[in-house]
């Protein structure tokens, strides 16, 4: 497997620039209420959103309203639920579909959740997590009974770093960045996206097939990405230098 090399800083130059939130802007968590926000995060990603006219967007798989729990959303574009849901820099919401009959498969995930010590429901708006951080031991049962009902309700299986998640069909975070490029903020830029998860790979997929690059965060792995940084606190500082 060929090791990828560092981004150059002037990667960034006239690029539009896509992020991952956990375990890229932030570290990875027990829970996903459990993240710290670096207090000095806000302030960057505004000089990052100058610096790059605007185009800027965090791309995530919480939903929108949690994000807006940890950072500002006015003045930048946001993804949020792997690319299910989409606010522009505006504050211009695109509507969400919710697939009928997910009311009971949450309740489903939950009564599991409850006889599985260890286990962690994240409701979302068109999709549940369960986590299984801080049980790992359970991680196959987990994934079975998630794949199980997936194929039963005829949803799809999101799977990421100790977290499978059931969500609806025909959207990713490729998806999104795709929408995103097609803003006038953002059309004719060179994509990047910066991303440390399995889910991130249809990112990486995208912003390469639009002529950019994906930039890995973490350790090394087959990955759609150019580049590697090796840590969240790593990604931080480099987009601290860049935005400089």
């Amino acid at each position: 497997m060929p090791r990828l090399p560092p981004p150059p800083f002037d990667l960034i130059d006239a690029a539009a620039l896509f992020l991952d939130f956990d375990g890229t802007l932030v570290e990875l968590a027990a829970t996903p209420d459990a993240i710290a926000v670096p207090a000095a995060l806000a302030p960057m990603l505004e000089r990052l959103r100058r610096r790059l006219d605007g185009r800027l967007a965090i791309v995530s798989g919480r939903s929108l309203a949690d994000l807006e729990r940890h950072l500002p959303l006015h003045g930048t574009a946001f993804s949020g639920s792997h690319g299910l849901e989409l606010q522009l820099a505006d504050g211009t919401r695109l509507p969400l579909s919710v697939p009928i009959g997910l009311d009971d498969v949450r309740a489903k995930v939950e009564d599991f959740a409850a006889a599985t010590p260890g286990l962690l429901v994240e409701e979302k708006p068109a999709g549940i997590a369960l986590h299984y951080r801080m049980a790992p031991e359970v991680g196959p049962q987990a994934d079975a009974f998630i794949a199980a009902l997936a194929e039963e309700r005829g949803l799809t299986v999101q799977r990421g770093a100790m977290v499978a998640e059931l969500r609806p069909n025909g959207a990713t975070k490729g998806d999104a960045i795709r929408a995103f490029m097609t803003e006038p903020e953002f059309a004719g830029a060179r994509p990047l996206f910066m991303g440390d998860d399995l889910t991130d790979e249809h990112g990486f997929a995208a912003a390469a097939a639009l002529g950019g690059a994906g930039i890995l965060v973490g350790p090394e792995r087959e990955s759609a990405a150019h580049y590697r940084l090796g840590s969240a606190a790593e990604a931080r500082q480099w987009l601290k230098e860049a935005s400089a």
